[in-house]
């Protein structure tokens, strides 16, 4: 796990350690010294702590002008033990949602696992966006069987309609309109300008 780095490839767009609005402005991060792990598996540095064992996030890109955030996580998302979703609400979302951000976009390509408590951050979460919304992309088929067990995609966008392996390809602003697109085809509701 040492060596999956955070998408760096829109950091000319974007470094949540330099944005005065981001959780973690004025992070600083070191390239030599391997600090976070999940269990005993070292983790890049460039992932962020907010306060999880077992979970770590990289806020990618946030566009207040649209009110949109992609933040790709790394680990074992655990709600039963480490009460993660609290966690990232409080630490990480809260932060975000107090400076207009609306529209979520998690990537979990490298969520291993998820361990369901109750659904309750998720539910207050979703009844906080108002407008906004809440997608989950690129997370594996058993993790988001996780999820439907527990309930959690009654809040959260995800499954087929939201896999895209070359998100990558995009920029930010386009992966957002294509996730957009997908949520208006999902519900029929209008794009917003």
């Amino acid at each position: 796990m040492h060596a999956i780095e955070p998408f760096y490839n829109w950091r000319n767009l974007y470094v949540a350690s330099e944005d005065y609005r981001s959780p973690f402005f004025e992070r600083e991060y070191s390239e030599f010294e391997f600090t976070n792990k999940v269990y005993n598996f070292l983790l890049h540095p460039q992932w962020d702590d907010f306060g999880s064992e077992t979970l770590f996030v990289k806020i990618i890109f946030a566009d207040y002008d649209k009110n949109f955030a992609i933040i790709e996580l790394i680990g074992e998302w655990n709600d039963c033990i480490e009460n993660d979703i609290m966690n990232l609400k409080l630490e990480v979302l809260e932060i975000l949602m107090g400076e207009g951000i609306d529209k979520f976009i998690l990537i979990g390509e490298n969520v291993l696992n998820f361990h369901s408590s109750d659904d309750l951050y998720y539910e207050e979460w979703y009844e906080e966006l108002e407008e906004g919304w809440i997608v989950f992309l690129n997370f594996h088929p058993h993790v988001l069987e996780e999820f439907q067990e527990a309930n959690i995609d009654n809040y959260v966008l995800c499954g087929e309609d939201f896999e895209m392996d070359n998100w990558r390809t995009y920029k930010p602003t386009q992966l957002f309109k294509k996730i957009e697109q997908k949520v208006e085809n999902r519900f029929g509701l209008p794009l917003l300008d």
